[in-house]
């Protein structure tokens, strides 16, 4: 049985602090914004609420972390079936906070996420297509189309990621899996870039851009390559990604020099971690946004941060239910309900959820977000 719900949540620390964005199709595990997604396995829920499917899975500032993609346990069933060499379109949730753009990566893993190996990216400019001229969190792309490699392993049991780097606000790493089978493939294994991950325990940090787009540039540069396949990833590394500097200076164009195939580590997650002192995470403003990149960044110690309804990745987010909206409304519709917000599933309107640290629900163009008062 296929369900198809629609929850749209969109709540950010004083306008930057925290973004949200997630794909909708194919439909991520446990979505419940996602189109034509599978049953839910036995015991699972969906991600919503404490939870929230458009939050980050790690945050430098805020702690705590999820797994890679979220949730480990796949869906019974694929999410969509796709031919190897032929184009698939990828459909981000309208309700969008996308923290300035930043670095999306579009990756394949065959051993249900433990190796990925990048099928396409969206760098510097992902939901935007060009440097913007200020902050935002408004997006002006919400698809994005491109050919699957020809040489795809054909799988029924095939693991798509989109994973972000945010170009602003707090060092978050945003991560869905959609559960795919592919048809068609020409070959027993597919080799291409690892996939970066950043801003997560264990894996560098890559700090704001502020202006500068090419920050953290030489983590996908340097990638090394990695080998996915039906019959297993290749050997882990001795370390996660590579260790380069954090030089925000133009990187060079030149094609990385050909590197072993390599997978990054599967070791335990710590339960908490602190950012490296090799290199530090420039503090962010919580002041309004500024109206270009120009001005100056605080360099003062992050200011305590408000728990945010996407969750801090550990799903112990409180919230005070209330009575919700009242009559039809249509589905994916959000608003502000007192100083909390309510969201349209169903085409019923959800109880009330509290925005909780201080802040107080907020209109922004299409979308809503926790703020100081």
């Amino acid at each position: 049985m296929k369900y198809s719900a629609v929850l749209s949540c969109i709540i950010a620390l004083a306008g930057l602090a925290a973004g949200h964005v997630s794909i909708i199709s194919p439909c991520p595990r446990y979505s419940p914004v996602g189109e034509n997604c599978p049953a839910l396995p036995a015991g699972e829920s969906l991600d919503i609420a404490e939870k929230a499917i458009n939050g980050p899975i790690s945050s430098v500032q805020l702690g705590g972390t999820m797994p890679l993609c979220r949730h480990t346990t796949p869906y019974a069933t694929p999410s969509a079936t796709w031919t190897a060499g032929q184009s698939v379109t990828i459909k981000f949730n309208p309700s969008a906070a996308i923290h300035s753009g930043g670095n999306c990566e579009f990756s394949m893993s065959y051993d249900n996420g433990k190796t990925f190996a990048v099928i396409h990216r969206e760098l510097r400019y992902c939901f935007l297509g060009s440097k913007p001229a200020s902050l935002t969190n408004t997006a002006t792309i919400l698809s994005y189309t491109f050919n699957l490699p020809a040489d795809l392993p054909s799988s029924d049991k095939a693991v798509f990621a989109w994973s972000w780097v945010n170009a602003s606000g707090n060092r978050e790493f945003y991560m869905n899996c959609a559960d795919v089978a592919i048809k068609g493939g020409s070959s027993k294994s597919y080799t291409g870039p690892q996939m970066v991950v950043a801003n997560y325990p264990g894996y560098p940090t890559i700090p704001e851009f502020n202006g500068n787009y090419e920050t953290g540039m030489e983590h996908y540069t340097g990638a090394k390559n990695i080998t996915v396949s039906p019959s297993g990833g290749s050997q882990p590394p001795a370390s996660p990604n590579p260790p380069y500097a954090t030089a925000t200076a133009p990187v060079s164009s030149a094609p990385p020099v050909a590197s072993p195939t390599l997978a990054y580590s599967t070791r335990p997650m710590p339960a908490s971690y602190s950012v490296p002192a090799a290199s530090p995470t420039p503090a962010y403003s919580t002041r309004a946004m500024p109206a270009s990149y120009s001005a100056p960044v605080s360099s003062a110690p992050p200011v305590a941060s408000p728990t945010y309804a996407a969750g801090n990745g550990n799903g112990n987010i409180p919230h005070e239910a209330k009575t919700g909206g009242s009559g039809s409304c249509s589905p994916g519709a959000m608003q502000c309900s007192g100083a909390g917000f309510i969201v349209c599933v169903g085409g019923a309107w959800s109880q009330t959820y509290s925005c909780g640290g201080g802040t107080a629900c907020k209109s922004a163009g299409s979308g809503i977000y926790c703020g100081y008062p």
